[in-house]
Formats: structure tokens, sequence, C-alpha cells
């Protein structure tokens, strides 16, 4: 599924290697907006549990017993409707994590059609609402810390605006 938003590339040898270290030693900030079905419930808190493959859907993931540790962040900045705006601060990053947390807690992303099967989707069969919006690392030379952000683009503005005309994305906080 197609994601928006933010990402890292490292342009020589050296920077890759230390930015592989931050990824490690988890000091990359990485903060995404996404659009789920329902209310998160508590509205914000964490979510920490194990995923791994779906035993009996191999190209999915799941939460399993046996699985890598993952943990998310979460906070619900505002719900409409039977839609909620959901921002994820990922501690790890494991494959689909804020998909599947999501859904563990009852709120599968909007446009999911992997996690949220038969649930109405604004999107392509290959977009779900998820936006890479903040991430933050140190400089890979200089060790200066370094934060970035990027505006929901205009698809994912779109469905927003459509049933919730007054509902609004973060801002930069100071």
């Amino acid at each position: 599924a197609t994601t928006s938003g933010l990402l890292v590339v490292a342009r020589n040898g050296r920077a890759m290697e230390e930015l592989v270290r931050c990824f490690q030693q988890r000091r990359v900030q990485k903060e995404y907006l996404a659009l789920v079905f329902g209310r998160p419930s508590p509205s914000e808190g964490r979510i920490d549990l194990p995923l791994g493959r779906d035993p009996l859907h191999r190209k999915r993931m799941a939460v399993v017993e046996k699985g890598r540790g993952s943990l998310t962040l979460y906070r619900t900045l505002w719900t409409r409707d039977e839609t909620s705006l959901v921002r994820c601060d990922l501690r790890t990053g494991r494959t689909h994590q804020i998909r599947v947390h999501l859904r563990a807690l009852g709120c599968p992303l909007v446009g999911d059609r992997v996690y949220a099967p038969g649930r109405p989707t604004p999107f392509s069969p290959d977009r779900v609402f998820l936006h890479a919006w903040r991430l933050g690392f140190p400089h890979p030379r200089t060790g200066e810390p370094l934060s970035f952000r990027s505006p929901l683009p205009p698809d994912l503005l779109e469905v927003l605006a459509a049933p919730h005309p007054r509902a609004s994305v973060p801002q930069e906080r100071s």
C-alpha cells in the first residue's frame, strides 16, 4: 500500500552507516498521520504488541506471540463522524507496524484493503491514509539535530475536507 511523506536517503557510504546506526539505536524520530475508522480508546496511549508474519495469510503481518517487539505511541488529534485523525510516533520500525497496531486497537486505516477489507475507501487499490509527517535524526557528520516536516498531499487533504470541512491538521510545535 502506498504511504506518502518523508523518507531519508544517504548520499554516501559514511552517511548511510551513521543513519543505519541511528535507526538501530532508535535515535530517529518518526511521526505519521493516519486517518482511521472509529475512535481510539483510550484517545492516546501506547501499543506494545509483537509483530510477525500472519500464520494464516503469509502476505500479511499480525500480532503474534513470538513476534518482534514493536512499540507505537499514538494520540487522537480529532474525531468526526466515523473517523479519527491519529498521530503515531513509531519507536520501532516493523513492516506494516502502524497498520497492524491500529487494527489491533480496533481502528484500521482508511483505505486499507489488507487490514480493513470490506470498508469503504476513497482511494485507488494501493493507497491508504498514512503519511510520514515528521522525521528527525542527528546529522550523520556533525551530530546536529535535524528535523523535517512534510505537509499532507492533495489527495489526503481532499479526503479530510470532504467529510470534515472544519477539521485541521497539526501545526508545528514550538
